[in-house]
């Protein structure tokens, strides 16, 4: 008989403030700051950022989770991020990144995946039918995250100073009729 591999439970919530050094921590990471356009160093950053995206779910524009993994042990600090930003009539755009201690496990994939259904899902708060997820040319890891959770890729962008200083992939999921 072989083996069955059992994946970690997964818990996704709102940023609180008791993230600030879960989230500091995890943006030490030279790996991770190389794709994110806006890094926090200290705990005054992440707690204006925590704040932020308090204000984005307040406000129905941006909704935030922290990811939490259960290491067989439960839940400990969050060790990723999934936001869903609105853009216009019937859009968002998805964004994630994971710590470097839990990258590589699939955690993105089943995290966004997660925020993906509950978007589509009746019961959301997300007017969205189209989700647009925008990541580096290079960032390959972003790449296979999008193919795993069916985001097509739509086109190639051209970079976007300063902001986004190389060029990107669009990728896209529509809202199924299942959904």
């Amino acid at each position: 008989m072989g083996a069955t591999a059992f994946l970690p439970a997964l818990r996704l919530r709102p940023w609180q403030v008791a993230d600030v050094d879960a989230l500091v921590s995890a943006h030490r990471d030279p790996a991770l700051r190389r794709w994110l356009t806006n890094v926090i160093s200290s705990d005054v950053d992440a707690g204006r950022w925590i704040d932020s995206q308090r204000q984005g779910w307040a406000a129905g524009t941006r909704f935030s989770f922290a990811v939490l993994n259960d290491g067989g042990e439960g839940f400990g600090a969050a060790v990723g991020h999934v936001t869903v930003k609105l853009k216009d009539e019937g859009s968002a755009e998805v964004g994630y990144w994971t710590a470097a201690e839990v990258r590589g496990r699939g955690l993105a994939s089943r995290a966004l995946e997660a925020v993906v259904r509950w978007v589509f899902s009746k019961e959301s708060p997300v007017p969205a039918v189209r989700l647009d997820l925008l990541h580096a040319v290079g960032n390959h890891a972003s790449c296979r995250v999008a193919e795993r959770c069916d985001f097509g890729l739509e086109a190639v962008l051209p970079a976007q100073l300063p902001a986004f200083p190389t060029e990107g992939h669009l990728h896209v999921r529509h809202k199924s009729a299942q959904s």
